[in-house]
């Protein structure tokens, strides 16, 4: 299994980015996909996540209504849409994928992690 980050980069406060994932190596029908953030100094932490077959969605209480997951099975793609970035938003991003249910958000019960991609906001 291989997830292959891409999208992050410098934005300022109040802009847009978007992630991309790009999955392969199996097929994802009954796996989650999730993203995760790890700032400096503090434990990775869940932000959202995707069942791949159904479309059913969790988020974080800090992104709901700012960030937004999605995926593209004919790409083998999964989306990271993040709108009105704050300062604290700043981290990187990972991708991972476990079986199981999307409410389950721990990080340890994800079997399969992207190399992750820095999205720094400015103030």
């Amino acid at each position: 299994v291989q997830l292959v980050e891409s999208g992050g980069g410098l934005v300022q406060a109040g802009d847009s980015l978007r992630l991309s994932c790009a999955v392969s190596g199996r097929t994802f029908n009954y796996y989650v996909l999730g993203w995760f953030c790890e700032a400096p100094g503090k434990e990775r932490e869940f932000v959202t996540a995707i069942t791949w077959g159904g479309g059913g969605t969790a988020y974080a209480a800090s992104v709901k209504g700012r960030f937004t997951i999605s995926r593209d099975s004919a790409k083998d793609t999964v989306y990271l849409q993040m709108s009105r970035l704050k300062p604290e938003d700043t981290a990187v991003y990972y991708c991972a994928a476990r079986k199981g249910a999307v409410s389950d958000t721990s990080p340890s019960s994800y079997n399969y992690w992207g190399q992750g991609t820095q999205v720094t906001v400015s103030s």
